[in-house]
């Protein structure tokens, strides 16, 4: 039983509402996983916690199924978190079609929900309060236009939703509570600075929605109900880093307008927000060095990011989700 008495960290008020002691905060937790590390190259099963209204450093929230890396598709409802897809050196398994999920409001580890349509890494994930959509990704030397889809709420292996306008790998998702954006990647023949779109409630292909200011791929995004926000990104040459945000209106079509600025020029991040903040956490600020900083925006306005706090340990492939992204709220 842990002591109640002074300042609670995030760790001790999950053990205190797990025995009825805490009146837990919804929309307001980033969780944030599948990290790969200096001296985990192919992942750990951590999975860390943070608040989004305050700033400070992660605490340890529980654990993945296997530990693994390279970006699966983070995405939730406000009760519930997914990773889908992803890389583990465990058992030989390598590419993973595994969907994995938790109870955000109860300490603990992830459990299995079913299997994507196909095997693949370096996805990319967003969600509505019902549907979680997983768009693209590695498929261990191809690339994957396929959207799969779930609902949230049950278990179950994932369905096609459509396809995306190309092949794409890392490419970055945010939703409303209506339109899921997908934006940047590769491509099997280029980078991209395509943004697209499509309606969670249907199934189809995407449909053109506009371009981002820079042809990147290897960034991360999220959203409110009404901004889209994408961080950072790998340029076309492999080797500039841009610290650049790019914004959009979900509900409008057209090209990314200018937000502001990351706090170094960054790549393989993961951000989540709430329906105020968002954060981006962890990354590559070179080829050899990866960053446990944790910064964040206020979506509503432009400007530059400010510094939140930092994960355990220096990271690059993390995925994210919120107990309340923009959309849901």
């Amino acid at each position: 039983m842990p002591n109640y008495q002074g300042v609670w960290s995030l760790s001790t008020q999950f053990q205190a509402q797990g025995v009825g002691n805490w009146t837990f905060a919804l929309n307001d937790l980033a969780f944030f996983g599948a990290f790969s590390t200096s001296s985990s190259l192919y992942g750990t099963n951590t999975i860390e916690i943070a608040r989004i209204s305050s700033t400070g450093n992660t605490t340890d929230f529980g654990d993945l199924l296997y530990n693994m890396t390279y970006t699966p598709a983070g995405f939730s409802s406000d009760t519930r978190g997914i990773f889908a897809g992803g890389y583990t050196d465990d058992g030989g398994l390598g590419y993973l079609n595994v969907i994995q999920y938790l109870t955000m409001a109860t300490y603990g580890n992830m459990s299995d929900f079913g299997d994507l349509t196909l095997t693949a890494a370096f996805t990319s994930g967003c969600s509505n309060s019902t549907r979680g959509l997983v768009n693209g990704g590695d498929r261990g030397g191809s690339k994957s236009n396929v959207i799969d889809y779930v609902t949230i709420a049950s278990t179950g292996n994932a369905t096609d939703f459509g396809d995306l306008l190309t092949e794409s790998e890392r490419p970055a998702a945010c939703a409303s509570s209506t339109r899921g954006i997908v934006a940047g990647g590769e491509s099997n023949s280029a980078f991209l600075n395509t943004i697209q779109y499509y309606t969670i409630a249907t199934t189809s292909n995407t449909t053109d929605f506009g371009d981002l200011s820079n042809t990147k791929s290897n960034f991360s995004a999220c959203s409110s109900s009404t901004r889209g926000l994408f961080n950072g990104g790998l340029a076309s040459d492999r080797s500039t880093r841009y610290n650049t945000i790019d914004y959009i209106t979900i509900a409008s079509t057209g090209n990314a307008s200018d937000f502001g600025d990351l706090l170094d020029g960054v790549t393989d991040t993961a951000s989540t927000s709430n329906s105020t903040r968002g954060l981006t956490a962890g990354g590559h600020t070179s080829s050899s060095t990866y960053t446990n900083v944790i910064q964040y925006v206020t979506i509503a306005s432009t400007g530059n990011a400010t510094d939140f706090g930092d994960l355990s340990t220096s990271v690059k492939y993390a995925s994210a989700f919120s107990d309340g992204h923009g959309g849901l709220s």
